[in-house]
């Protein structure tokens, strides 16, 4: 389903929808998975691939998926695997999942689900993948707790290593898992960020935000990480100094719902949020640079932070995710199920 857009290249799911992510395993096409969130149809997962010419997207695979889905992340070494957290209105689960091997040449091909990921408490939220490399650690979060999990796909099992609590008034909703610091996990409360070493399950420190609902780590700088607050924006923290914010960005009219930093571009930052736009910023993830410049040269020209604004879109936005193959690629998609592909190449800095 192809839609023409004011700059990006378009393609419309059939439901309303909230979750893409980007299929890293994929070095050979830049490709994207896709899942819908209607509560009265069967949902469904699309395999979404970009032409090599940059031109098109199209729909390279189609897939049922039983319940609404919250949350889908692509398994990080293996592009037919994936995670799902899903719901049926009531209750919540999650799953790994394996498109099937001949899947161009099926009928109607079936996901083939590896295995369950249940455990008895809790309204799950989200499943994080190893950050790098082949792994059998995931972590999946709910509100109440943090599951550490073996999984081993050719036994299709999934077992609980470890767990712990958020504590008591605090409810998980989300996290990112350090790339550059596998033991450490971050998790987002209602009013701050939990950390834990997921070597010995115990907390490690936390840094108080408001209203914080996504969160990522920066992918080349060890201790910068980036978070979206309803209201107050974006920020960007600097661990070893975590009580300020290192930088503050205004983040979007309404709400600032997600945010991704780039994985190659240092500073690049995606933000989406309900008053249905992308934003593109350039942030100071340096936080000597960033102070010195401020305590010696406060006549400097101010520069706006803020690159471009997308607004092909009517709805809000929940879905983001930048390719890692083509870093100058982004997708996001629009709760209407319109998933909309852009280039960054004209806002990246001449080197």
């Amino acid at each position: 389903a192809m839609q023409a857009a004011s700059s990006g290249i378009g393609y419309g799911l059939k439901y309303q929808a909230r979750c893409i992510s980007d299929v890293k395993a994929d070095t050979d096409h830049t490709s994207f998975l896709a899942g819908t969130l209607s509560l009265k149809e069967e949902n469904e997962v699309h395999l979404i691939r970009l032409s090599s010419s940059g031109t098109e997207l199209f729909c390279e695979g189609l897939f049922s998926h039983p319940n609404e889905i919250w949350d889908l992340v692509s398994c990080p070494f293996d592009q037919r695997i994936f995670s799902t957290v899903y719901s049926n209105g009531e209750t919540y689960g999650a799953a790994i999942w394996q498109i099937p091997e001949l899947y161009g040449e099926l009928n109607s091909p079936q996901l083939e689900r590896i295995t369950s990921l249940d455990t008895d408490s809790g309204k799950i939220k989200c499943i994080l993948w190893w950050p790098s490399g082949r792994h059998d650690k995931l972590i999946s979060i709910n509100e109440e707790n943090l599951y550490l999990w073996n999984l081993d796909v050719s036994k299709k099992t999934a077992q609980v290593q470890s767990q712990d609590s958020a504590g008591m008034l605090h409810k998980l909703s989300g996290g990112a898992w350090d790339p550059h610091d596998v033991s450490s996990v971050a998790a987002t409360c209602e009013s701050y960020l939990q950390f834990w070493d997921v070597r010995t399950m115990k907390k490690t420190m936390s840094v108080e935000c408001s209203h914080v609902c996504s969160v990522d780590y920066h992918p080349q700088k060890q201790h910068i990480l980036v978070t979206a607050e309803h209201e107050s924006g974006i920020h960007i923290w600097d661990l070893r100094k975590p009580k300020v914010p290192i930088q503050e960005l205004p983040g979007h009219t309404h709400w600032t719902w997600t945010v991704k930093c780039n994985p190659e571009y240092d500073g690049m930052i995606l933000s989406a949020g309900t008053d249905s736009t992308v934003n593109l910023w350039l942030a100071s993830t340096n936080h000597d640079e960033f102070t010195t410049e401020r305590q010696t040269d406060s006549t400097a020209r101010w520069v706006d932070p803020l690159l471009n604004t997308y607004s092909d879109y009517e709805d809000s936005i929940y879905g983001l995710t930048w390719s890692s193959r083509e870093p100058w690629i982004f997708a996001s998609l629009s709760y209407d199920g319109r998933v909309v592909v852009e280039s960054v190449k004209p806002f990246i800095a001449k080197k």
